[in-house]
């Protein structure tokens, strides 16, 4: 009788990530920044990759699909940021606040592992890379890691439906993260919270093998090599990489795999920032600054524009 007497929430205000006006402003002009570069950025690797004849291998392939999901995370992501730094309520409904979010969280996984495959190919198997990283082949992972993502968000949609929101409706958050939203449910959690450590754990724990083996392999193959020019190439190619799954698997671990903690939300939020929107653009800056037939093919176009022009 007693849940009779609550209404039912669909309408809940994102809390944001700042209470104090006087860095909204300053946050806004950062955040806004972090955006347009992400979008127009990773807009641009992938019209890039797809227009230049020297970025068409199963490399770039992969860097244009990781692309795209750091593309569509930042635009699912940040615009709620920003509407919190100069709105003064920030409301979303039930409906979209659902927990598409793990979508992109393990499809990045899961295309930096298949990342790492390509990687271990390529430094391993230098002479069969042709041939075990076919289309067809690099078209079935990319597959597997967009189901992997499809499926983990059709389960932790599924176990939400059955919970009920009666009670507050402020998250503690500036996007409709699953954890804060978990604490406002007046319906019992546990297997919710069960669910998502079993699940988060299996994505983490069983990309962060593969990772971990595959850099193991490439290790062995590249101490073997007696060129230091050789060595050397090898390392460069795969430190952004390595750079790029140091920083997002960290981030991962500590916001999803830790205790939970009442008074670590603020840090929980920080983290947040790093991995939702600091890290599409970080990605972009690694993959692009430290890659030098992105850098030839950029400049080929940029010169052909400028010429066109002079014409």
């Amino acid at each position: 009788m007693a849940s009779l007497n609550h209404s039912k929430v669909t309408m809940f205000i994102l809390e944001g990530l700042t209470d104090q006006p006087e860095l909204q402003v300053f946050l806004f002009i950062l955040f806004l920044g972090i955006y347009v570069v992400t979008m127009v950025g990773n807009l641009g690797m992938i019209l890039l990759i797809a227009i230049g004849t020297q970025l068409q291998s199963p490399m770039y392939f992969f860097l244009s699909n990781l692309s795209f999901v750091d593309l569509c995370y930042s635009f699912a992501i940040t615009p709620k940021l920003l509407v919190n730094f100069i709105g003064d309520k920030n409301i979303t409904s039930y409906n979209k606040c659902n927990i598409l979010l793990f979508f992109f969280i393990v499809s990045e996984c899961y295309m930096l592992t298949a990342m790492a495959y390509d990687h271990y190919v390529a430094i391993c198997c230098p002479l069969l890379y042709n041939v075990i990283m076919s289309p067809w082949a690099c078209s079935f992972l990319v597959t597997g890691v967009y189901t992997m993502g499809n499926f983990t968000t059709l389960v932790n949609t599924t176990c939400m439906v059955r919970l009920s929101f009666c009670g507050p409706n402020v998250i503690k958050h500036y996007f409709c993260d699953i954890i804060p939203l978990l604490k406002l449910s007046c319906s019992t959690t546990y297997l919710n919270e069960l669910l998502l450590m079993i699940i988060g754990t299996f994505n983490v724990f069983s990309t962060t093998v593969a990772i971990f083996i595959s850099y193991a392999f490439i290790l062995i193959s590249i101490l073997s090599i007696q060129s230091a020019e050789g060595r050397s190439k090898a390392f460069s190619t795969c430190s952004s990489h390595l750079a790029a799954v140091a920083i997002f698997y960290s981030t991962i671990i500590f916001m999803y795999l830790k205790p939970s903690s009442r008074n670590r939300m603020t840090r929980e939020k920080v983290a947040s920032v790093f991995y939702t929107t600091i890290i599409p653009m970080l990605n972009l800056l690694i993959y692009s600054l430290r890659n030098r037939d992105v850098k030839d093919v950029l400049k080929k176009i940029m010169m052909g524009t400028m010429f066109n022009r002079s014409m």
